[in-house]
């Protein structure tokens, strides 16, 4: 019985995403408004946000939701997300 539970728990297709939005998150606002909401979206796990990138980090399960639909949350709340490349990550560092 507890292999059959580890077997599940650790099969999940956990995803990261790394976001940024438009308007930009400016402020602690920008930050709750997008925690309070976003999180409600189906599959997201986690969600973390840096004003100093003004970047929003989203772990989600990729069996319930993908980045697109996660997008599309965003839409909800008035708010243009797209993805962050890996390269443009790279050049910020």
């Amino acid at each position: 019985m507890v292999l059959a539970l580890a077997t599940v728990c650790f099969g999940k297709d956990i995803r990261t995403v790394v976001l940024t939005t438009l308007p930009e998150m400016h402020c602690a606002n920008c930050e709750k408004k997008i925690k309070e909401n976003i999180r409600f979206e189906k599959g997201v796990k986690s969600i973390k946000t840096d004003l100093k990138t003004k970047t929003v980090i989203i772990e989600y399960d990729a069996a319930k939701t993908n980045v697109q639909d996660i997008i599309k949350g965003f839409k909800k709340i008035k708010y243009e997300a797209s993805e962050v490349k890996k390269d443009k990550e790279n050049k910020q560092k």
